[in-house]
């Protein structure tokens, strides 16, 4: 990972939790293995970053395009995910005290009209409400190397609509600490609401011509709260940073101006004047109380705040945990494995490389219990440079290599057979084609696995390097997870899995290419390294940004 070239970051050490939560004597052997590294290792960061909670899946995975073009080979037309951000929008609108809303960057098109419609709906769904204390909203974004939020036009875009009356206080903040920033997507609401998962809020990428795959999932119960938790870690460290006399000097800085300083946060309020500099810290207390759900099912939410923390990184942890935890099979649903390259080339970044750590434990699940491996990609050359450039052969060249690593006197021979018998990897494809009509690669930004089809993570995390503020939801039940292969994972693996896409024979042969980036100290290459890894995500409209 990219490490923090400046700024102090907060340190942390272990401390061990023990939780007399019900729902942790229901876990499964997936659950349980996440749940032990992370009680043992992160115990600092319970109720923060990760929680063993409840909730209820509302309804099935939210797919953007959806499941019906699996088997089309006709191209989404115009509309067909408006029901998303619409969604979204319901999804705020039941507000009635506290709402939290995260994204990468600043929504756009029908996005944007759907989240100030929310607000709107917040608003006149609580005209009647007896109570002098304000409805709290905070949206967070991330400060993207080159392109921070302009958080003066965000919150003037969403509030324009809202009348003057209206009992409301709202917040917009971004922040940027070295190469991390935020990079959760979800709504919080009353503690009682969530949704969570790869999407962010761009019009083009998602509802426009030639989309982008991703999931997400609506919940209710009480991993709502943990939404809300995760949130407080980001305001809070924008509060501290701000409140500096460095931040109270760069608040009176415009946004568009350059900063030499690797931390730039930037805050918003509404009304001016009236509400104050910061949000009110989300607690439990300031919502209502609700009876869990009928039909709750065990969940851990598991998140992580980039170079936010000095070493902590509860949700790689849990991730390892899960797959180690692996007896029959892993399937996984990813944008890319390898880590992002110089453009044009197959050379990473300096300073970056590939996950050993999760490659390793993906290696041992092959290599000592003969674990089944499937993993659908992006195309290379996907729209909008949705791929770091990695084929199905390279990535599975680099898991195989794990096992050479670890195991030393592993047998060409052997090596081969687990390719043929535990190794599938293929491309996303629509009714096995890999482009749009225009000729547009189908690109995949779906950050999705599940563990021995007893266990899914559905969140903001992708599995390569990349140090940022992410957030999901590790959904422990085979029940709900069978229906999200029937719903999901079978028909997107039937429209796309070809055996080709991961010869064996050129499997073997990458065995001997060296994938892996420079490592370097160099500060000048680090930080050209870190505006390119900024460039590859930059949102395709820029009007609420300020170049940087």
């Amino acid at each position: 990972m990219f490490c923090c070239l400046s700024d102090k970051t907060i340190a942390s050490a272990p401390v061990e939790v023990i939780d007399s939560s019900p729902t942790v004597n229901t876990l499964s052997h997936v659950g349980e293995a996440a749940y032990d590294v992370l009680r043992k290792k992160h115990g600092k960061h319970h109720h923060s970053l990760w929680n063993v909670t409840s909730g209820k899946m509302i309804g099935s995975l939210d797919q953007t395009p959806n499941k019906s073009f699996w088997d089309s080979v006709e191209d989404p037309v115009e509309g067909h995910a408006d029901w998303f951000p619409e969604k979204m929008c319901e999804i705020m609108s039941k507000t009635k005290k506290y709402c939290d809303f995260m994204s990468l960057g600043a929504p756009d098109g029908l996005f944007m009209d759907k989240m100030k419609e929310g607000l709107k709906n917040i608003c006149e769904n609580n005209v009647n409400n007896d109570s002098d204390e304000p409805i709290i909203v905070r949206f967070m974004f991330g400060n993207i190397i080159g392109l921070p939020i302009n958080c003066n036009k965000v919150m003037k875009a969403l509030t324009e609509d809202l009348p003057p009356t209206a009992n409301i206080q709202v917040w917009v903040g971004a922040w940027r600490h070295g190469t991390s920033w935020n990079h959760a997507k979800l709504i919080a609401v009353d503690g009682r609401y969530l949704h969570t998962g790869g999407h962010n809020v761009w019009s083009d990428i998602y509802i426009n011509d030639d989309p982008v795959h991703d999931l997400s999932l609506e919940m209710e119960g009480e991993v709502g709260h943990d939404g809300h938790m995760y949130a407080n870690g980001q305001w809070d460290y924008i509060q501290t940073k701000q409140s500096s006399w460095i931040g109270q000097i760069v608040e009176n800085v415009p946004d568009f101006l350059p900063l030499v300083a690797k931390s730039r946060v930037t805050v918003s309020e509404y009304p001016r004047g009236k509400a104050l500099e910061f949000p009110p810290t989300y607690v439990p207390s300031l919502v209502p109380t609700y009876e869990e759900p009928s039909g709750s099912t065990p969940v851990i939410s598991v998140g992580r705040h980039g170079a936010m923390i000095e070493d902590d990184r509860p949700a790689d942890d849990a991730f390892i945990a899960m797959i180690d935890s692996s007896k029959k099979i892993i399937r996984m649903s990813l944008q890319d494995v390898g880590p992002i390259c110089l453009p044009g080339t197959k050379i990473p970044l300096p300073g970056v490389s590939w996950p050993k750590p999760l490659l390793d434990a993906l290696a041992r699940a092959i290599w000592l219990r003969g674990v089944d491996i499937e993993i659908v990609l992006s195309n290379v050359g996907s729209r909008r440079g949705y791929t770091n450039g990695w084929t199905c052969v390279d990535v599975g060249s680099e898991i195989i290599k794990r096992i050479e690593k670890q195991f030393p006197n592993a047998l060409d021979s052997e090596l081969r057979q687990k390719v043929e018998d535990n190794l599938r990897i293929c491309y996303i494809r629509h009714a096995m084609a890999d482009a749009y009509q225009s000729g547009e690669k189908i690109g995949n930004h779906t950050k999705f696995f599940i563990v021995d089809d007893v266990a899914s993570y559905t969140g903001s995390q992708n599995l390569y390097v990349a140090d940022l503020g992410e957030w999901g939801v590790i959904i422990d039940n085979a029940a709900k997870t069978e229906e999200m292969m029937t719903d999901y994972w079978n028909p997107m693996w039937n429209a796309s899995y070809i055996d080709t896409d991961c010869d064996v024979q050129e499997v073997m042969d990458g065995l001997k290419i060296d994938r892996d980036g420079e490592v370097t100290h160099d500060k000048r290459k680090l930080e050209e390294a870190e505006v390119a890894v900024a460039a590859a995500q930059l949102p395709p409209r820029t009007e609420m940004y300020d170049k940087e």
